[in-house]
């Protein structure tokens, strides 16, 4: 399915024309060199993700090996290569939120929404990820959807917060 959605993700060559304006406009203010991270994240902006005809393709418009652009994608969790959800769940699992029963959350999201961190629902309304500290430890265990944050979060509590996104109330 993942490369079905990813052979797709460029059909629509507006997404494209938009990303090679941006690169053009860029180009314009001078060397691009320090400026991978900030394509990317328009890039990501206009399309969704960051499949993989997307890294090629700002590979060769930066003339740079599509592996440096890949490893750039792949160490900032900020990007993603597969598409996210409409509703972007992110788990803390830092020390504090992991020693006061962040994993049983995450386990139970998981549970509930029937995918792995990382992955996104078949529907496309929800995406799962473990993140490492999001600094809040005082509320801990803490998660937050499409940056709304919810403190001492519980597994009895995951399922409420799934409802009032599945519900619109969380539009």
């Amino acid at each position: 399915m993942t490369e079905q959605m990813n052979a797709s993700c460029c059909q629509d060559h507006g997404h494209m024309r938009e990303l090679d304006a941006y690169i053009d406009e860029l180009a314009q203010q001078g060397s691009m060199d320090g400026k991978l991270i900030a394509i990317l994240h328009r890039a990501q902006e206009i399309i969704g993700y960051l499949p993989k005809e997307v890294q090629i393709h700002i590979a060769r418009r930066l003339s740079l090996p599509p592996a440096k652009v890949f490893g750039v994608v792949s160490f900032y969790s900020y990007f993603s290569m597969v598409p996210r959800g409409k509703f972007v769940i992110d788990v803390c699992m830092g020390t504090a939120c992991f020693v006061i029963g962040a994993d049983k959350v995450l386990d139970e999201f998981k549970n509930l929404l029937g995918i792995e961190a990382g992955q996104t629902t078949p529907d496309r309304l929800f995406s799962l990820n473990a993140l490492r500290c999001v600094g809040a430890c005082g509320l801990a265990p803490v998660i937050s959807v499409n940056g709304k944050m919810y403190g001492k979060v519980t597994p009895k509590d995951v399922s409420k917060i799934i409802e009032e996104y599945k519900g619109g109330a969380g539009e």
